[in-house]
């Protein structure tokens, strides 16, 4: 049996293990990093952090043992710390002489002072994936449900960046192509240095079009490419309404997938739903208990949805603290006849 909840300093061990595996600039594989990461998330979830990041953790109850987190920060891009991006579109010109258009793909570094919030920082320990519990879903979908319930901590946009192809030795293409000849760094010595500072990319970053097509054809197919590993994930935030909005991440080329957050299927549907007991089902929902939004615990299962009333099987409702008659708020995300 599995449930999302808030991530605890407790959890650290667990967490260093898991992001041994990804090292990320938001769930760095270091330990002391890491303990600061909780310690925000816990002031978040208690409502008492002035920069609110949420850290949730998939929890096997068996096991006892946190075998994946994912993340939520609240409010990314403002004056003080802006949203650095490469924007991708295109430059269309015309010869009269050649009577020919030509159309080429540009890049164009950018800053962002107005803040969105962005989830992401998602691992799942290897062993569990492609479990019949979709624990995947479970672990991307409760922070969103969580944004559902709270509005107010979050923003009116939720974007994603997702992970582009990397080279055997975890290096990106785009960067050692671009990045590398301007700022002298290497990928990942830029990527630990963004983490606390990244003056270095305003300074030295090119202005003005980058065309694409002076790149290798190599590196052209990394921009705005998603890596193998991030293609689930791709078409799960496509199934519930983002998009590629044509931004790209400045290091490694992974795109930025947008959405209103108040367009998001799953945000759109969820609402607050009375218990009841009940052994069948014709759907499958995301059921969340929240005490204050700081204990929330979170289930992925059959349901029975009845106008205002939602049926659990007695187990789920024993995973999320509840009893007959309590109320939940949840999002149905698929019934019966649906794929």
């Amino acid at each position: 049996m599995f449930v999302v909840r808030a991530a605890k300093l407790d959890d650290l061990p667990d967490v260093e293990l898991l992001a041994g595996s990804l090292d990320t600039v938001n769930l760095p594989n270091d330990p002391a990093a890491l303990a600061d990461v909780l310690e925000r998330s816990e002031s978040s979830f208690a409502g008492i952090s002035d920069d609110p990041a949420f850290l949730f953790a998939l929890e096997d109850l068996e096991e006892r043992r946190v075998v994946g987190v994912s993340m939520v920060i609240a409010r990314h891009g403002t004056p003080a710390d802006p949203h650095h991006y490469y924007k991708l579109d295109v430059d269309e010109r015309y010869s009269v002489t050649l009577g020919t258009v030509m159309r080429h793909q540009t890049l164009e570094f950018k800053r962002a002072f107005t803040p969105h919030t962005e989830i992401g920082a998602l691992i799942l320990d290897p062993t569990y994936r492609g479990h019949p519990k979709k624990l995947g879903k479970l672990l991307s979908f409760s922070r969103l449900l969580y944004i559902a319930r709270f509005p107010d901590r979050f923003c009116e946009s939720v974007q994603a960046e997702l992970l582009p192809p990397f080279e055997a030795d975890g290096s990106s293409r785009l960067w050692n192509w671009l990045g590398r000849k301007f700022t002298g760094l290497d990928y990942l010595e830029a990527d630990r240095l963004s983490r606390e500072n990244n003056e270095f990319m305003q300074a030295l970053f090119p202005p003005g079009l980058i065309y694409t097509s002076l790149m290798p054809e190599e590196v052209q197919a990394v921009i705005g490419a998603v890596g193998e590993g991030t293609k689930g994930v791709a078409k799960m935030l496509r199934s519930i309404g983002f998009s590629f909005n044509h931004h790209i991440d400045p290091f490694d080329g992974g795109p930025h997938f947008e959405a209103r957050t108040d367009r998001i299927t799953l945000v759109e549907q969820a609402k607050d739903f009375v218990l009841a007991r009940s052994s069948d089902s014709n759907c499958q929902g995301l059921v969340g208990a929240f005490t204050d939004g700081t204990e929330p615990r979170i289930v992925l299962g059959p349901c029975r949805e009845s106008r205002a009333e939602l049926g659990l099987d007695p187990a789920l409702l024993g995973i999320l603290g509840t009893r007959p008659g309590d109320s939940v708020f949840a999002s149905v995300i698929s019934r019966e006849g649906e794929e």
